[in-house]
């Protein structure tokens, strides 16, 4: 595993040098979306609404719409001006009874492995939260954002869990949640007695995604039997001046025609000088295009 952050987890006077990782992975089988005459991919050009051209990502930028109908738009100085955190330390708010934790505050998990020299303080706060049966609440800047999270312990590590905002979660406005429902203690009894007929441990290794493997089982059976061919090259575009090879093209183009010339002064190029390749903002990146998509979300398990 790659370390994606690292810091320090401070509480009191105490500070715990430590490498965050990602705890989970996604296995879910990822198709791309080809054409079924010849499977080349299918590729998503940004256009805009009203005039139904390609715009450049340097000529995008962020906008927000309201409920008034109103377009508000936000440019790098605006978003540059935003708050950000860019500290190295997992700052403990409080520590807090785990069964008052609600899971669905839970967001994405990460482990934590402490420096060598930690180790001994590291163990320490683990020991300290299993003995007291608690979590701590904190604070940590990922990504350049403040987000709330907690450290809970599974096994030897310590795992950092990232939690949404409690204005986040929505609350399950039913009506009929507030009818009065009639429930006789035979049926009750019933129920229970159905509930311990099935109760088990819970065993994660006894679970299973079968739609994904019947998804491999079919890819496999149609390897095996020959039902397949060559993946297409994608053909070369013409993206205009702003595509890299062709600027180069052109460049070199303008240079031929320039050392064509006579009489030792600069001569007309044949075409014209390309125009001058944009720069792209160097605090955004252009999104991925979404050439792939999953058969279905796999089912989340608890945490």
């Amino acid at each position: 595993m790659r370390a994606m952050w690292s810091g320090a987890v401070s509480f009191g006077l105490v500070s715990v040098p430590v490498k965050l990782y990602t705890a989970t992975t996604n296995h879910d089988i990822r198709f791309h979306q080809v054409h079924a005459a010849d499977g080349g991919r299918i590729k998503y050009k940004r256009t805009c609404s009203i005039d139904g051209e390609e715009v450049e990502y340097a000529d995008i930028i962020k906008g927000y719409e309201t409920e008034d109908g109103e377009l508000i738009t936000l440019d790098e100085e605006d978003l540059d001006s935003l708050p950000t955190k860019s500290g190295r330390e997992i700052d403990v708010v409080e520590f807090v009874p785990a069964d008052q934790i609600d899971p669905l505050l839970f967001d994405k998990s990460y482990y934590l492995e402490p420096d060598a020299k930690a180790a001994k303080p590291y163990a320490l706060l683990r020991e300290a939260l299993v003995q007291t049966d608690r979590m701590a609440i904190v604070r940590v800047a990922l990504r350049q954002r403040e987000t709330l999270a907690l450290l809970r312990v599974r096994d030897k590590a310590i795992v950092l869990q990232t939690m949404l905002w409690p204005d986040e979660v929505r609350e399950p406005e039913f009506d009929v949640l507030d009818a009065e429902v009639e429930l006789r203690p035979q049926e009750l009894t019933m129920a229970a007695s159905l509930v311990e007929s099935l109760g088990a441990d819970f065993d994660p290794a006894q679970f299973h995604d079968e739609y994904r493997d019947a998804v491999v089982d079919m890819i496999e059976r149609k390897r095996t039997t020959g039902d397949t061919r060559p993946a297409p090259a994608a053909a070369t575009r013409e993206e205009g001046p702003d595509s890299m090879t062709d600027l180069l093209s052109a460049l070199q183009a303008s240079v031929e025609a320039a050392r064509g010339g006579s009489g030792g002064g600069k001569a007309e190029a044949e075409e014209p000088a390309p125009k001058q390749q944009r720069q792209k903002a160097p605090s955004r990146k252009a999104p991925a295009k979404k050439d792939e998509e999953s058969p279905r979300k796999r089912t989340r398990k608890p945490a």
